[in-house]
């Protein structure tokens, strides 16, 4: 979605999105929040944890917190992956996004994606970190992602991160990258530089948080702490923009980003709207 420059976010309330190396999680932090003007237009956020369990709480939640912002825009973390006919199937196979878009479809609403696109992801690092340093944070990220919560291991593991490759390759061209890494062996040649006594498809995954991470991961948390923030920047105008065009937005993503977004929202919101702001907080 590109934002129209007349309903951006102004450059001072940009400038309250935290930056995570300065953020502490503070004694009874809430995650999620609701912003409201007297015009109408509102922003949702629910902070969800990544879970496939139907029986886990926050399901009802989301549901509940859906039904009582009545949206009209919806916003979903991570990329299309289809929608699901049934709340197990969608909670089971695509976690709390894919419950999003299910919820969203139910209400005839067309749900959105609240990523950047990926080449201008790319773009942002470009200059900041290494080429194919860069490659090598997406496309294990995501080898992690597929093992750990799509249970792909052996060789269907290894044919995802080969189409997965082959499709980032002209992303990270369009975005300037020059890199190295367009196969699996030379992925394995660039992993093996960087961790030479480790198999590239067994990284733990929590080497790919944004912050300071355990010196073996290396580079790894400092690219997610940049990709985390650039993606922070884009939630606040996609979201800003939808609002103050008068829409209710509802958006669930990773509870992580809701204290990182929710001072810049409620600045953009008052100075857009002009309006007196009812904030409520709430949430686990």
């Amino acid at each position: 979605m590109d934002v129209p420059a007349a309903l951006a976010a102004p450059a001072a309330c940009e400038a309250r999105v935290f930056h995570y190396a300065g953020w502490r999680e503070a004694p009874g932090q809430k995650w999620s929040f609701a912003l409201s003007s007297a015009g109408g237009s509102s922003i949702t956020v629910f902070g969800a944890q990544h879970s496939r369990d139907p029986a886990e709480p926050q399901f009802h939640e989301i549901a509940t917190a859906f039904d009582k912002a009545r949206p009209t825009a919806v916003f979903f973390e991570g990329p299309e992956r289809g929608t699901a006919t049934t709340t197990e199937q969608a909670i089971r196979t695509q976690g709390e996004s894919g419950y999003l878009r299910f919820l969203a479809a139910r209400a005839g609403l067309k749900a959105r994606t609240l990523e950047p696109g990926p080449a201008d992801l790319m773009a942002s690092l470009n200059g900041k970190f290494d080429a194919d340093a860069i490659m090598l944070f997406f496309t294990l990220r995501e080898a992690a992602r597929l093992r750990d919560r799509e249970h792909r291991n052996g060789a269907a593991l290894e044919a995802a991160v080969a189409t997965l490759l082959g499709k980032a390759a002209p992303l990270a061209a369009k975005a300037g990258l020059k890199t190295s890494i367009a196969d699996l062996p030379s992925l394995e040649a660039a992993a093996r530089k960087h961790w030479p006594a480790m198999d590239w498809r067994a990284l733990p995954s929590d080497w790919f948080t944004p912050g300071k991470g355990p010196a073996d991961a290396k580079f790894l948390p400092a690219i997610n702490t940049a990709v985390s923030e650039a993606r922070d920047l884009h939630m606040v105008r996609l979201f800003t923009a939808a609002a103050l065009q008068g829409g209710r937005v509802f958006v669930v993503v990773g509870r992580n980003h809701v204290p990182m977004i929710a001072p810049a929202l409620e600045c953009a919101m008052q100075e857009r709207d002009g309006s007196a702001i009812n904030l409520r907080r709430s949430g686990k």
